[in-house]
């Protein structure tokens, strides 16, 4: 649904900031794809722009693909901003300019509903969900589109039900220049990891679009012109276990209907692995990848951060039955909990040898407001505003040396040897377990041809002749080509090159340590 429309009509620019380099933006691996520029379409200024008022003209920029000009800011009436704490910096730039135009600029999303004090320059802070702070600020800017005297803060009380949820404007987006697709399902979680601060935002009552929904935003997403992967970015997939197997007989008549074009990712909680009728259901409906928040394997450090629930089954035996229902792990890990000892780095690489995930997004503890992390930090008086650092948690262990032993994780890690001999093993163990796809006509289509050529050409040419890790690409790769394996060398080392420049780069210093740091840093995914 949108609202309902005024009188008056206002012209909006919805502008997505830069993300700062991390693991989860893999910009290393643009330059080896047909022309991806940007992680996912993000889901909240879609959203937004599709419940204004229908006679309001909307544009939408994400300024990973291109800046905001002039001429946009000279037609907008006013300014729509969202993010995330890694994009706080770029945010904050996005409304100086703004501002140099003399325009309102209204900022919502995650980050301002935890901390509206980091955006002291906006005109109006959106605290929450959609819901009737949206209302407000809508009808504010219908009365009067001129800046506010101060800052308006309007704070949702009244959710909007996501069954009445509009389907996100993906037509506003370029969507062949993101290397994901993304949808949400789903809001909030029943769990209370000490660190997380996703009850608090969105309360631990899982909220659910229906399954009638998702088809219709896949569909969307379809002629829109996403490609390859859609990633459910639900904050536990299985928050609601009834409403999953709900949903995943409609996923899984999608994929037959379609041709199985797309495959499925998503994140839940490790538990998962204890139901294998859910599992089943998403092995049907081509779920290829599940992000899982292992955090540690060590039990005792699993308990004090309040994620009992990673032990209900065995690490090691859940992550083997997720592999064999087809499915790739890929796991959260944290260093610099209360818990770790010196050799804590050791153990965590011991792990990563046992497990063989390949992916796993290493970061250092950060403690964020509205957790409960926060909260006895704060207690404890352990918490540290300081933005040079590369995280605000007064550490057990020497700040040094736990910064240390991150670099050092990262640089054993992601050698390319073991992270190609980890992909070896899914590609044995794993992806054989996946649900066999029918040949399909889109497959086989001529641009789908023309795009895995293209992608061939880049990775051949820019790590087979001038990366520096040609041999062990080159043993990887022979492998693959004899087996008739293309669909897995292709998607295996756009993944592996990103990583192994980024965890070089981060070895080195030039990455924070967290991706939720306030360690400021200029956005290194420039828009062109």
């Amino acid at each position: 649904m949108r609202i309902e429309s005024p009188e008056t009509v206002r012209r909006i620019l919805c502008v997505f900031p830069r993300y700062t380099s991390s693991f989860g933006t893999f910009e290393y691996a643009y330059p080896l794809t047909d022309g991806v520029q940007a992680f996912m379409p993000p889901q909240g200024l879609l959203l937004i722009a599709a419940y204004l008022p229908a006679n309001w003209p909307v544009r939408f920029i994400d300024e990973n693909i291109r800046a905001a000009t002039t001429e946009d800011f000279e037609w907008a009436e006013a300014v729509f901003v969202s993010g995330m704490h890694i994009q706080r910096q770029q945010m904050n730039d996005i409304c100086r300019r703004a501002h140099a135009f003399n325009l309102p600029v209204a900022i919502g999303g995650p980050s301002v509903s935890a901390c509206p004090d980091y955006y002291p320059s906006f005109d109006y802070l959106h605290v929450g969900e959609l819901g009737d702070a949206t209302d407000q600020l809508i009808a504010r800017l219908a009365r009067d589109p001129s800046r506010p005297e101060q800052q308006m803060v309007l704070r949702t009380a009244d959710r909007l039900d996501m069954t009445k949820f509009p389907l996100p404007a993906y037509e506003l987006a370029e969507l062949k220049k993101y290397f994901l697709g993304s949808i949400q399902y789903s809001s909030g979680c029943p769990y209370q990891c000490e660190f997380c601060d996703i009850p608090g935002l969105y309360g631990r009552n899982p909220r659910l679009k229906s399954p009638q929904q998702i088809i219709a935003e896949l569909d969307k997403l379809l002629e829109c012109g996403i490609r390859g992967s859609v990633y459910f970015v639900d904050d536990n997939f299985i928050g609601n276990r009834k409403a999953a197997l709900d949903l995943l007989p409609h996923l899984v008549e999608w994929q037959k209907k379609t041709g199985y074009v797309l495959r499925f990712s998503c994140e839940a909680t490790l538990n998962i692995a204890k139901r294998p009728e859910i599992l089943a259901g998403m092995r049907e409906a081509f779920f290829s990848t599940i992000f899982c928040g292992i955090e540690t394997p060590d039990p005792v450090a699993l308990k004090a951060m309040h994620k009992d629930h990673n032990m209900m089954v065995p690490i090691m035996e859940a992550i083997r039955t997720l592999n064999s229902f087809g499915m790739e792990v890929v796991s959260g890990i944290i260093l610099g909990l209360d818990t770790d000892k010196p050799e804590t780095g050791q153990h965590l690489l011991e792990f990563i040898d046992e497990s063989q995930i390949p992916l796993l997004t290493i970061n250092l503890l950060q403690a964020l407001p509205k957790t409960p992390l926060w909260d006895r930090l704060q207690r404890e008086n352990r918490l540290i505003e300081d933005e040079g650092r590369e995280s605000n948690v007064d550490f057990h262990l020497p700040y040094e040396d736990v910064v240390k032993t991150w670099r050092a994780c990262m640089g054993s890690a992601y050698q390319p040897g073991k992270l190609l001999e980890r992909f070896e093993y899914q590609i044995r163990e794993t992806y054989p377990n996946q649900v066999k796809r029918p040949p399909s006509r889109q497959q086989a289509s001529l641009q789908n041809i023309k795009l895995g050529l293209t992608m061939l050409r880049n990775i051949f040419w820019k790590v087979g002749v001038l990366g520096d890790y040609k041999i062990e690409f080159w043993k990887y790769a022979l492998r693959r080509l004899a087996r008739g394996e293309i669909e897995y060398l292709i998607s295996s080392i756009l993944v592996s090159h990103h990583l192994i420049m980024f965890a070089r780069a981060a070895s080195g210093g030039k990455h924070n340590a967290s991706n939720y740091s306030m360690r400021l840093r200029e956005a290194s995914v420039p828009a062109e």
